[in-house]
């Protein structure tokens, strides 16, 4: 691939271009454990056998109803999957397991403060509690089936008691990240019609006692501001005899979850069963405009997903102890710390806090003490421990069966230290590729058939079918270089729709290399992911990064224009751009480029005024890495920024030809100031 060319493509521009890896091979002992041995499956989810072939998946789960069509095509590319079938996602959570399993362990819940005992909910505390919650959401909010609601939480146990209890009613729950800012809460209550929002008083993060609630108030203004207005407040507390916010509580608006629910003690709520294509929860990503979007995902097309994929690709057996350090407001979160290990019956472990605090062994006393052997994180994570604790994991005595990586490439060599330090030479790695929209992994191997190859995410998962294309909607074969990789087929966790907007859903990602806007024919309508990716000669994946305006922080989606919107309402700042900067750490960050109205200068105070207001209006996970205060935007004659020189200034490369621009002179000045000489 050419440097322009690299340089064309946001993130692919700053990937490493690694040479492929030998395989390595799993055990023998994992291999005899698998729940998928069998070497005929990727054939059994072959393009023939589509798509009855996700029966398979299916029936793991319990149906009120049997579904009398698989895939309905008939509102292409809207694809329903499961038509006819009737099912509840908190009894196959939750009910299912309480006759042979009720004091089973179902989440174990880490806090940060090591001084605080770990919190076991079995599964029959947990079915109580889900229930006692839906009574007061039924009864005291008012909320019913279709209803949505807005769940701005940090992890602690309260959420996923919160999106069971959602789900046991047909309520549609909208998580939104704890981390993310009110204003940007506000905006997604707003979108997705939500009149009650579920928060939390605080929480711990490095070894800080949090104020959440504050949040809040600002999210409800924000939501007023653009029309929706938020009826309850629900405030669940770190501590239950004490509030941990200078924030006052609304009278009328805002209620303690906690003593609101003394009146629903003992109540038990049947599951609604809902129709399989109902939505089950909205997950907001960012686009390439600053509206996020609402990915609308089904109930039992994604529950039929994320349980396959946590049985034949994460492994996760009853017996297992599985821990995926993620965050539940993400999608990870959801389909591999919630619904897809719950749904199988197993123990899934929640942790609060960081993994270096209030050291780098935290991780491995939490996987000593609790005996985990699934262990599910990402590359950033990975990284930081690699740098800040490389020794660390021989010091305790645990054994991971199985690690996953997630959320963006991992290198090499990291790759290997986290197989032979972390995982002691006898874990098998997943590195899996997926997205927000597609509700489970695209590709990965299948731990106990495919070897493993450090810096490719596999071949595709059984039955998900790529294809890479160039951008004149040519196949891009084996060997033949980078495109955009499509899939060419629906699956049953891919999301139904953007809420409230369908034209923005087919245009994003089925529109490019459709040719027939009419066709109800699924094989008409490739799905664009978004993108760039390799195909080696063995069938196996390499994934470059974006191809559109988004950046990959720590495996987090955040928009450019997000970013961009957020410089701009700082009254001094003219023009915002954003690009990718390459971090030995998070992997990627955000690199803000600013220039100034007339009559202010550039000094110090001025650029942490605009870190303050990302930080403000997204959220930390924002912040960029530096400000650069520009005298002017190199840009072409038409006035477009050239953000690729922004890039490759950024990230050290060659700017390659900028003759053309309107104002050369300007990259070379630019040049000076970030790289210095």
């Amino acid at each position: 691939m050419s440097e322009k060319a690299t340089t064309d493509v946001n993130e692919a521009g700053i990937a490493v271009h690694w040479q492929e890896e030998e395989y390595v091979h799993p055990t023998t002992d994992f291999i005899a454990q698998a729940n998928m041995t069998d070497p005929t499956i990727h054939d059994q989810f072959g393009l023939d056998k589509f798509p009855n072939c996700f029966k398979q998946y299916a029936d793991l789960l319990d149906w009120y109803e049997y579904w009398h069509t698989t895939l309905d095509t008939s509102d292409a590319p809207c694809w329903k999957w499961f038509v006819g079938g009737k099912l509840n996602v908190s009894y196959n959570c939750v009910d299912r397991h309480l006759a042979d399993n009720k004091n089973k362990a179902a989440i174990i819940y880490a806090p940060e403060p090591e001084s605080e005992d770990h919190l076991v909910l079995t599964y029959q505390e947990l079915y109580v509690r889900v229930n006692e919650t839906a009574a007061l959401l039924q009864d005291f909010c008012g909320l019913k089936h279709g209803d949505r609601v807005t769940i701005h939480m940090p992890m602690v146990p309260e959420l996923p008691i919160t999106m069971l209890a959602c789900a046991r009613l047909g309520v549609i729950h909208s998580v939104v990240f704890g981390g993310f800012s009110g204003k940007a809460c506000g905006e997604r209550i707003a979108d997705s019609g939500s009149n009650v929002l579920i928060t939390m008083d605080s929480y711990y993060r490095n070894g800080k006692l949090l104020d959440h609630k504050v949040k809040a108030d600002e999210a409800v203004a924000i939501a007023n501001e653009e029309g929706q207005e938020v009826d309850k407040v629900l405030v669940w507390q770190r501590y239950r005899d004490k509030y941990n916010s200078e924030t006052p509580m609304v009278d009328g608006r805002d209620y303690f979850t906690y003593d609101v629910l003394k009146e629903y003690r003992g109540k038990r709520i049947d599951p609604v069963w809902v129709p399989a294509e109902d939505p089950l929860f909205l997950m907001y990503t960012s686009g390439t405009t600053g509206k996020p979007k609402g990915c609308q995902h089904s109930t039992g097309g994604y529950l039929a997903y994320a349980a396959g994929t946590s049985k034949y690709i994460q492994d996760i057996h009853p017996e297992d102890v599985y821990w995926c350090m993620a965050d539940i407001g993400w999608i990870t979160g959801h389909s591999y710390i919630v619904y897809g290990p719950l749904t199988l019956g197993a123990t899934t472990v929640m942790f609060e806090g960081v993994p270096v605090y209030p050291d780098p062994g935290r991780a491995w006393r939490i996987a000593e003490q609790l005996d985990v052997n699934i262990f599910h994180t990402a590359p950033t994570t990975i990284r930081m421990l690699r740098k800040v604790g490389p020794d660390e994991p021989a010091k305790y005595n645990y054994k991971f069966k199985h690690m996953t990586t997630v959320g963006e490439p991992i290198e090499p060599e990291v790759w290997r230290w986290y197989h032979k330090v972390v995982g002691r030479g006898e874990a098998a790695i997943v590195d899996t590729w997926w997205q927000t929209e597609t509700g489970g992994f695209l590709c990965s191997t299948v731990p106990g058939l495919e070897p493993m190859k450090p810096g490719s995410a596999g071949p595709a998962v059984p039955g998900i079918h790529p294809i890479i294309y160039d951008d004149d909607g040519k196949e891009v074969g084996a060997g033949g270089g980078a495109g955009n990789i499509c899939i060419q087929n629906p699956w049953p966790g891919a999301f139904q729709t953007i809420w409230g907007d369908r034209d923005r859903y087919v245009t994003n990602y089925y529109a490019r290399y459709n040719t027939n806007p009419d066709s109800k024919d699924w094989r008409d309508w490739p799905y664009l992911t978004g993108d760039a990716a390799t195909l080696s000669e063995d069938g196996y994946y390499r994934i470059l990064g974006r191809i559109d305006d988004v950046i990959n922080v720590s495996g987090h989606r955040l928009g450019t224009k997000e970013i961009e919107s957020a410089g701009l309402v700082v009254q001094e700042v003219a023009e915002s751009a954003v690009v990718s900067m390459a971090d030995e750490l998070k992997g990627v960050v955000p690199d803000l480029y600013v220039s100034l109205k007339p009559g202010y200068e550039a000094n110090d105070a001025l650029k942490k005024k605009i870190i303050d207001a990302v930080i403000r209006e997204i959220g930390p996970i924002a912040k960029p890495a530096h400000v650069h205060i520009v005298r002017d935007m190199p840009k072409t004659r038409s006035g477009k920024i050239m953000r690729r020189v922004l890039s490759a200034i950024s990230n050290g490369k060659d700017t390659g030809d900028v003759t053309t621009l309107a104002n050369p002179d300007i990259v070379e000045e630019i040049q000076k100031m970030v790289q210095g000489g």
